[in-house]
């Protein structure tokens, strides 16, 4: 009984690490693009070219959320999971025919 929630603790805390760098890694995409944003928008007579890093990293921090939050199914460890049991069980059965 004791080692279970020894395994929980190490899980939460895991959890709570991963949560943590994501809203680190959100903290930074906020205060580096409001810099850009700020520099293009008064220093720059051309286009708006601060919106491609923007929308580029933007992409990573979503990527990054759906992991942490598990918004998207085949990124969350139940999914991999899933398909680590459902090769091992193909693999059992090719030798079983």
């Amino acid at each position: 009984m004791e080692k279970n929630k020894h395994v929980e603790l190490l899980k939460a805390k895991k959890r709570v690490k991963q949560i943590k760098e994501f809203y680190s890694h959100l903290f930074t995409y906020i205060l580096v693009n409001s810099i850009l944003i700020t520099l293009n928008v008064f220093n720059s007579k051309g286009g708006y070219w601060f919106i491609y890093p923007l929308l580029g990293w933007g992409i990573g921090l979503f990527s990054h959320a759906a992991n942490t939050f598990h918004f998207i199914p085949f990124l969350g460890k139940n999914w991999e999971d899933r398909k680590i049991q459902q090769f091992m069980d193909e693999e059992r059965n090719k030798f079983r025919q």
